[in-house]
């Protein structure tokens, strides 16, 4: 986490900022941002990618900061693909690369405990990959084609309106919790014990990010889109 005690602006080095808080090289990363940006501002870099400054500090924030109040104000119709993009990103990140390694180092933890223990495991896994496979289906098939829809200037769908999405916007981090709490307390001392020390550190690091694409989801996607359907 950061030392800084002010959000970030627009005059802030990047360099210095990931320096900061590491966890913003994944955003930089999704917004395929190249690495080797000597001492650009956020300015010169969104400049540079044509992204929106406002929008990326906006990001970057919510990521860095646990009290960070979001405004957005500053945001419009023309943001919108960017955020979608980004989002994207995400899930592509936590689908091919996250629950990939958790899944492996799981498999590789309980490999030495007996069937049974080694079944609870896997269906509290599977039940929670399941629930995310769902999860973000329902955004990539609804949620997402709806926004960029009205970011072409569409009108909003009948009978469909962003409050239903944030209405049942689940939390996928409940069973991940679980599984957590099942490793760090009840596992028998069979199990590897690096592979149960690889497995926490995924689940932490997992938990944090899908804790903060949510309040991206919840404080900038949601109320964007809000104000989108009510033209304003």
């Amino acid at each position: 986490m950061t030392t800084r005690f002010a959000p970030y602006d627009r005059h802030c080095k990047l360099a210095d900022m990931i320096l900061a808080d590491p966890m913003l090289l994944g955003i930089v990363e999704r917004l395929d941002i190249s690495l080797g940006f000597g001492d650009a501002t956020v300015e010169d870099i969104c400049a540079r990618y044509g992204l929106s400054s406002e929008l990326f500090l906006m990001i970057c924030n919510v990521y860095s900061f646990d009290t960070y109040r979001t405004n957005i104000e500053g945001l419009c119709r023309k943001d919108l693909p960017y955020l979608v993009a980004y989002l994207r990103a995400s899930h592509r990140y936590y689908t091919e690369v996250c629950f990939p390694r958790l899944h492996e180092h799981i498999h590789a933890m309980v490999a030495l405990l007996d069937p049974t223990n080694r079944g609870v495991i896997d269906r509290f896994y599977d039940d929670y990959q399941s629930e995310v496979d769902r999860h973000f289906a329902y955004e990539e098939d609804v949620v997402f084609p709806y926004i960029e829809s009205l970011s072409t200037g569409g009108s909003p769908v009948e009978g469909y309106h962003i409050e239903q999405f944030g209405h049942n916007h689940s939390n996928i981090e409940e069973k991940l919790n679980d599984i957590k709490n099942i490793v760090l307390k009840y596992l028998p001392e069979g199990c590897a014990v690096t592979s149960r020390h690889q497995v926490l550190t995924d689940i932490f690091r997992i938990e944090k990010d899908l804790d903060r694409h949510t309040e991206i989801e919840n404080l900038i996607l949601i109320p964007l889109v809000e104000k989108l359907e009510n033209n304003e």
